[in-house]
């Protein structure tokens, strides 16, 4: 399946579109399949950011503000970070799970990257 993803870089008026693909439809997702589409949006904004930057640059799942919204017949993932604001979609999957897939993958991304803890 493909997606559409719209990028807005801060302080750059310009919306950046480009097409994504996954192998899996949507609504047959598991929590991989949402880790590898979180992670592909995540590199397409860092090549607009940067197309300089190599392709394979470690990501990290943390430090980003998320919500999963309606839109026409499914859902959209919108987000920002630091560096610029995107939303991906139309995704046609029920808004609640991808919403519960979406926080058990971020959590266990902040947990396995987790500095220890010092008391």
């Amino acid at each position: 399946m493909t997606f559409d993803l719209e990028v807005m870089l801060r302080g750059n008026e310009r919306v950046f579109s480009e097409t994504l693909g996954h192998e899996r439809e949507p609504a047959a997702w598991t929590d991989a399949d949402v880790d590898a589409v979180l992670r592909k949006i995540l590199r397409a904004v860092d090549r607009i950011v940067d197309p300089e930057a190599a392709g394979d640059r470690p990501v990290a799942l943390r430090g980003l503000s998320w919500i999963v919204s309606p839109y026409q017949d499914g859902v959209v993932i919108a987000f920002e970070i630091h560096s610029a604001s995107a939303v991906a979609g139309p995704f046609r999957v029920e808004q609640r799970a991808l919403e519960t897939m979406m926080g058990r993958v971020i959590a266990a991304a902040a947990a396995a990257t987790a500095p220890p803890t010092v008391h």
